[in-house]
């Protein structure tokens, strides 16, 4: 049926094509030329003016059948796109709009997984999540509550719809040797984080998630950070995971007016991270008991691979209670600084932190920077250096220098915290100073711990 629609429009296009030539070129034959009034046989006394309006009149003719010819290929261009739309539909169909450009892939759903166990005060980390989250669909949030305490449990209800709240079905108590008893706790964390990973990539089927524990404040920046180093850390098989916690990101050490800053580093910090579905693949056959932040510190476990961390932290720390006791709280964790400035990193070019690129640049600029002793660094002198270099050669150096300059002085399968190819790089008195081994370094030391 619509094959003989098309034809007849084809069929009285042509007629009407070939009706309105003909009566433009009586037209032509017979109207006046411009200028002149008709009079019969004027023209006749004329030989040269008749030539000219015979050849005036043979242009204006060119002149309007080439649109008409345009006119009978738009007819032909119709004809032919009707036929093809019409391959396979309806008649009555509408005929689609114009062609639109390809709708690019969504972007990928990013689970927020939050650890919960006993704190009632998670309505701070979800309050703050639901407060900067850009997108319910990309960014789902599931809060996984081991510990079986009630009030922490009508809290995360009281959510309702906008988490989904699981429960951890194994609370039994756990054999533990007799040297671990007082550290039953990281055993019951490490469990929980096995149960509560194999819900987000086995049973949900996410093909990332970023993991948070209930005593997190996040940066308003904190879903843009991860949503922009998500491909990255995708396509740089190099890179295991992305964090929001920098070791050493206390206020008077870190630029604060530069919150885009972003490094790679070989400590596993934790505190807000990244994963893919395929490294918790790689990484549950073989999850450890207990102790599993340091269990994924070991070399074994990284395999030379780095995270990503940011120079000012988006995440911070509010919970004093829990199994550590408050000690490494009150001593450090509480000064760590929380990003408030927004950061579009969406739209900012992360390649350079892809391994070749980053470390051309980061080893020509840590190595390029003035050697000075650490005693001189912290009197400020040669203050006209805006960035030095402090080298440590052994372990005892870089605990004494670490210790002497206010960075973490703790390592971890020999990596310090922060730490990249063995240096770590921080603000001392508004002076950029970079921690770091001889440009022969060959890797780390295991045995430094």
């Amino acid at each position: 049926m619509l094959k003989k629609q098309s034809a007849g429009l084809v069929l009285w296009g042509a007629i009407l094509f070939v009706a309105w030539n003909a009566l433009l070129l009586l037209f032509f034959w017979t109207r006046p030329a411009p200028g002149r009034p008709p009079s019969d046989g004027a023209l006749d006394d004329d030989p040269a003016g008749l030539t000219r309006e015979v050849i005036r009149l043979a242009e204006d003719a060119e002149l309007e059948l080439e649109r008409q010819r345009g006119l009978l290929q738009q007819i032909r261009e119709h004809h032919a796109r009707w036929s093809r739309r019409g391959r396979g539909r309806r008649p009555t169909a509408a005929p689609p709009g114009p062609p639109r450009a390809p709708a690019s892939a969504p972007p990928a759903a990013i689970a927020v997984l939050v650890i919960a166990c006993d704190r009632s005060t998670v309505r701070r980390c979800l309050d703050k999540l639901l407060r900067y989250r850009p997108s319910a669909e990309r960014f789902p949030i599931l809060v996984s509550q081991d510990c079986g305490h009630e009030e922490t449990a009508r809290v995360i209800a009281s959510y309702g719809s906008a988490v989904t709240h699981l429960r951890q079905p194994d609370l039994s108590s756990i054999a533990v040797p007799p040297e671990h008893r007082k550290f039953q706790g990281y055993y019951r964390i490490a469990r929980h984080y096995r149960w509560a990973l194999g819900q987000v990539f086995r049973r949900f089927g996410f093909p990332a998630a970023v993991v948070v524990e209930d005593d997190l404040e996040v940066a308003p920046d904190f879903f843009e950070y991860f949503e922009a180093t998500y491909p990255l850390l995708r396509a740089d098989p190099t890179l295991w995971c992305v964090s929001a916690w920098n070791d050493n990101g206390k206020e008077q050490m870190v630029d604060a007016g530069r919150p885009e800053l972003l490094y790679r580093t070989d400590f596993f910090p934790g505190l807000g991270w990244l994963l893919l579905a395929e490294l918790w693949a790689e990484l549950e056959p073989k999850w450890p008991r207990a102790f599993w932040d340091d269990w994924m510190r070991r070399p074994e476990q990284r395999q030379g691979r780095a995270c990503v961390r940011p120079e000012v932290s988006r995440t911070m720390t509010f919970g004093r209670k829990g199994v550590s006791h408050g000690q490494f709280f009150d001593q450090h964790l509480k000064f760590i600084k929380l990003n408030q400035h927004f950061v579009p990193f969406t739209r900012l070019d992360l390649s350079y932190l892809r391994r070749d690129a980053y470390d051309r640049a980061f080893l020509a600029r840590v190595y390029g920077a003035p050697l000075l002793q650490v005693e001189k660094v912290r009197t400020s002198e040669r203050g006209e250096l805006g960035e030095v270099r402090v080298q440590y050669t052994g372990r005892d150096s870089f605990k004494a220098f670490a210790k002497a300059l206010g960075v973490m002085d703790d390592l971890k399968s020999g990596v310090p915290r922060a730490g990249y190819r063995g240096i770590v790089s921080f603000l001392f008195r508004g002076r950029r100073v970079h921690l770091a081994p001889p440009q022969t370094w060959h890797g780390y030391d295991p045995s430094w711990n």
